[in-house]
């Protein structure tokens, strides 16, 4: 199956590059650009691609903004922010806003097509150090459900947080994948988030672990 990706950046250069990048890709195919946030949402419902790679910082409308209309599509994308600064705070306003993760622009080209595949996944793509530095600079937040968290869901919550995969936190915790699995399902219900992505903030802005 091929998967299909929109790329929103309003620099004509980075958008061109990133096309001729994951155009190569067997299994990875570009079927639309958007130069700025609000022109995003129309080539998505045309396209329904699987991933959005969304710059945060455009003219007319921003990745943030962006994101969260994408998000509340009945069959929304993933989003994966690509910056050019990791510790900018609107990158974690579009995580907030439901992106399942960012790059930057510097990276590696097959570290990019790599994201794109594991965020077409469901999988997250977090830089635990970042989330940390930028969750940092935010005040405290009420979180519902974070106090309804079983002990063993809230130790699968702090692994999380920490940027480790289902595989990592089972050899951590000497359990399956398949009970880490369940963890992590229960630990999204009772948070109300849409991924993991959502989970790690609810999990600092709520105090559960601090960002120091």
């Amino acid at each position: 199956m091929t998967l299909k990706v929109v790329i929103a950046d309003d620099e004509d250069l980075i958008r061109a590059g990133l096309r001729v990048i994951i155009d190569a890709e067997p299994g990875l195919r570009v079927v639309g650009e958007a130069g700025d946030g609000a022109a995003v949402l129309p080539v998505v419902r045309r396209e329904r691609p699987d991933v959005v790679l969304m710059d945060v910082r455009m003219p007319a409308m921003d990745g943030i903004q962006a994101t969260r209309r994408l998000v509340a599509l009945d069959d929304p994308p993933k989003v994966l922010v690509v910056t050019t600064f990791e510790n900018d705070d609107h990158v974690y306003d579009a995580l907030r806003a439901g992106a399942s993760g960012f790059l930057l622009k510097r990276t590696r080209p097959d570290d990019l097509l790599q994201a794109i595949r594991l965020v077409a996944a469901g999988e997250s793509l977090l830089f635990p150090a970042a989330i940390r530095t930028l969750a940092g600079r935010r005040p405290r937040a009420h979180v519902p459900g974070i106090d309804r968290l079983t002990g063993r869901e809230g130790d699968v919550l702090r692994l999380m947080t920490r940027g480790m995969s289902n595989t990592e936190i089972a050899a951590e915790l000497v359990v399956s994948q398949e009970t880490v699995k369940t963890h992590v399902g229960n630990v999204l219900a009772k948070l109300g988030a849409r991924d993991r992505t959502q989970a790690v903030i609810a999990a600092y802005e709520s105090g559960f672990v601090s960002p120091s």
